[in-house]
């Protein structure tokens, strides 16, 4: 797969819940902090929005979407200058009809809110790849990300066998698209894994360590693949990343060995050669050195299954 792809596939969204907000006149709701991912998509009229832990106030127009990465309490608002509530107030004063809730009414603004709690083992570290809040305005939207929003909006309206399943099917597509626009509008330069995919260059060489984890790869390689010189290239990964290149392959490696772990319950001695190390002891070195512990020991904390085929002679 593709780096991106295998960011969203090591989160392991699930657990969603959408609903759309029909609201009439002016209100401000302040919603708690969160596990997973939340998002807004305003689908009408005019709304701000505030994050605990961020300085800016955003302004969100009909067709912008916004994604919510760190747990932040937050603040929906048609007028800044007006009261906050909170949600569990303005839970008891909406109306129900299907996934769309009604209050004061409705008619003025329309918002489709969603939520991923997150399953996968390194959902945090890899949420940290992020800024808290992702603001997509709807010039950035393209025709195929709106129409996704577009169906999805019309499944929770309309309730039809089935819209249980498009409903998570869609907003795993819209999770997605944004990340895609997110990246593609190269949002400031902010280092990290995720965001180096924007560099084209650099972005040969991520692709290469992801698409074949096992390979010995060098700096040299992937600075041929890259298109650069060593040296420029291993300047350019760096400032992109935030680590060195032999430390992002090492990292990765070991994502992926303790997914197949606790997923798959691979033995370290099928494990190490396939993730590039001539010996057991070897990958277990790598390890610990990267998750700190043996991995052994990290299948006992973080295994939901006892038996994961980890010999105590594989670990340091």
């Amino acid at each position: 797969m593709d780096p991106l792809s295998d960011v969203i596939s090591f989160l392991k969204p699930h657990s969603f819940t959408c609903s759309g907000f029909d609201v009439g006149g002016g209100h401000s709701v302040r919603f708690p902090g969160f596990e997973g991912v939340k998002y807004y998509a305003l689908i009408s009229g005019r709304l701000w929005l505030s994050v605990d832990g961020t300085a800016e106030t955003l302004r969100l127009d009909a067709g912008d979407y916004v994604l919510l990465t760190g747990g932040h309490p937050c603040r929906l608002t048609t007028d800044p200058s007006l009261p906050a509530i909170d949600a569990a107030v303005f839970t008891s004063m909406i109306q129900h009809n299907g996934d769309i809730v009604t209050l004061n009414g409705g008619g003025d603004s329309l918002t489709l809110g969603g939520h991923f709690l997150l399953s996968g083992n390194h959902a945090e570290v890899l949420l940290d790849l992020l800024p808290p809040v992702i603001h997509i305005r709807k010039e950035s939207i393209d025709p195929a990300f709106g129409w996704s929003l577009d169906l999805l909006m019309s499944e929770i309206r309309n309730s039809r066998p089935g819209s249980g399943l498009m409903e998570q099917y869609l907003a795993s597509l819209i999770l997605i698209q944004a990340l895609r626009v997110y990246l593609s509008e190269d949002s400031g330069r902010i280092s990290g894994w995720l965001f180096a995919l924007s560099d084209e260059k650099i972005s040969r060489a991520l692709i290469a360590i992801h698409r074949d984890p096992a390979r010995r790869w060098t700096l040299q390689s992937l600075a041929a693949l890259a298109g650069m010189s060593r040296s420029l290239f291993a300047e350019r990964f760096k400032a992109a990343v935030g680590g060195t290149v032999m430390d992002y392959v090492t990292r990765w490696r070991m994502f992926k060995a303790t997914e197949r772990l606790l997923d798959f319950h691979d033995p370290i001695a099928e494990l190490a050669p396939s993730l590039g190390y001539e010996s057991e002891s070897a990958f277990s070195a790598a390890f610990k050195r990267v998750l700190g512990s043996s991995p052994r020991h990290y299948v006992r904390t973080h295994g939901r299954h006892q038996d994961s085929g980890v010999d105590d002679t594989a670990s340091p």
